[in-house]
């Protein structure tokens, strides 16, 4: 080989392997499956951008309830998960599905409802205390009813209210795919369960002058980022109980090896970085933060 042409293949050999990341990944995808109030917050527009820009990786997002993108990372449809239902996510992980719970950031859940609140549930100190009189009143309460994170959470704090419960079966449709999910309720036909995402469910009870249970982020979008907001009102919050952690959990390439773990392991350290803690942090709308991290509490 003359010496021309090894200095070719040696500089080849160096353009391919040496080159930046965000060359090599150019071309990349990962699939995560992720909750309707990421994407409705607005902050996945403001998050994922940057990442692409570090790192050369698009993300390609699938928005549902929690319960549905687990279910995603259990069939192995996608390579990571990002969702708020804690002891769920335990649950993933303990099965195998996934390797780890990544704690990323928090905000908290609210009890939202008309301002003449027919309920009376203001004076309540606790989000149980206020669900007792919103039944006791038989005021209309509207449910996600998908079995997404604020949907088990509102499961938990009827439960907790001691109001009585009945189980019910019922079909979603979600994008055109029908489900069946199973889960307690009260009984009485002012609850409404709507079996659909945070933004409908809002417009739903705004329309009907009702109560139901949303995330802050998503309430604070939809009353003060749209130009015609919603006349929904806190009139609970504050309680322990009405925390809400979001994870990141990437699927186990043991369960199954398709996956592209390296990616989804490489999202979550990023996730957990400095900057995109920062970027959290930073996220505001209309001078109201909407997520609080929680790998670096002051990044």
């Amino acid at each position: 080989m003359n010496q021309q042409l090894k200095i070719g293949w040696i500089t080849l050999f160096l353009a391919i392997f040496l080159a930046p990341a965000s060359l090599c990944s150019a071309d990349k995808v990962l699939k995560m499956s992720t909750t309707t109030s990421t994407l409705a917050s607005g902050l996945l527009d403001v998050l994922l951008p940057e990442y692409t820009k570090d790192t050369g990786v698009r993300v390609k997002v699938i928005a549902k309830g929690t319960g549905a993108a687990i279910r995603d990372g259990m069939d192995g449809n996608v390579d990571v998960i990002f969702v708020h239902a804690k002891s769920r996510e335990m649950k993933f992980i303990k099965e195998g599905y996934g390797t780890k719970r990544y704690a990323i950031m928090h905000n908290d859940f609210v009890v939202l409802g008309p301002k003449a609140d027919p309920a009376g549930i203001r004076r309540n100190k606790t989000a149980e205390g206020a669900l007792w009189n919103i039944a006791k009143a038989r005021a209309i309460f509207c449910s996600r009813g998908d079995d997404s994170g604020t949907h088990t959470k509102e499961q938990a704090l009827w439960k907790k209210s001691g109001v009585p419960m009945v189980t019910e079966q019922k079909t979603i449709i979600k994008k055109g795919k029908k489900r069946q999910i199973k889960f307690t309720r009260p009984a009485g036909s002012w609850y409404r369960s709507l079996g659909q995402g945070m933004g409908k469910t809002l417009t739903y009870a705004d329309e009907k002058a009702a109560y139901t249970l949303s995330d802050r982020g998503t309430y604070i979008k939809y009353k003060f980022g749209r130009e015609v907001g919603i006349d929904l009102e806190v009139l609970n919050e504050g309680d322990v109980g009405l925390a809400n952690p979001y994870g990141v959990i990437p699927i186990n390439p043991e369960k199954h090896p398709h996956v592209q773990f390296a990616l989804a392991d490489q999202f979550a350290q990023w996730l957990v970085s400095r900057k995109a803690q920062r970027i959290i942090n930073n996220y505001k709308l209309i001078g109201k933060q909407l997520f609080y991290p929680d790998a670096i509490p002051n990044p």
